[in-house]
């Protein structure tokens, strides 16, 4: 008798162990109080990781924050909620020059954005009017 009354209380600490492992992955520091938050959109060739570290944020804190289960699994043009150490970037203005095949749809998506902003910083009015060698504002 003793044996199954072990079993169960043995059973009942695996459990209560399994439920605070799973809580562990949704608890999160809150950000520090001079941290900067701010929205960043992922451009071609980011990872969780690199963005973490540009922003001198967790990785772990940075994916809970976003609601993002796979941490190897972010795309070109997701925004994500960023709580950095360091002052928010000033955005920057970046260019483009056109190779042969782009297209406004293909360039938007290396930079994480859409071909209607692009048109709109170029004054382009025809999104499918392009061409190589043609340098473009892309923010």
């Amino acid at each position: 008798m003793t044996f199954g009354r072990n079993r169960k209380v043995l059973v009942s600490l695996a459990l209560v162990l399994v439920m605070l492992l799973g809580m562990g992955s949704t608890i999160q520091a809150a950000p520090p109080a001079s941290a900067s938050c701010f929205y960043y959109t992922v451009r071609w060739g980011d990872t969780l990781s690199s963005i973490a570290w540009r922003f001198g944020d967790n990785i772990w804190n940075l994916a809970a924050r976003n609601g993002i289960a796979n941490i190897n699994y972010i795309y070109a043009g997701q925004v994500l909620y960023v709580c950095s150490l360091y002052p928010a970037p000033a955005p920057s203005p970046a260019y483009h020059v056109v190779r042969w095949g782009e297209t406004l749809w293909s360039i938007a998506r290396l930079y994480g954005t859409t071909p209607w902003a692009i048109a709109s910083l170029n004054g382009i009015y025809n999104l499918n009017l392009i061409y190589a060698g043609q340098v473009l504002r892309v923010r």
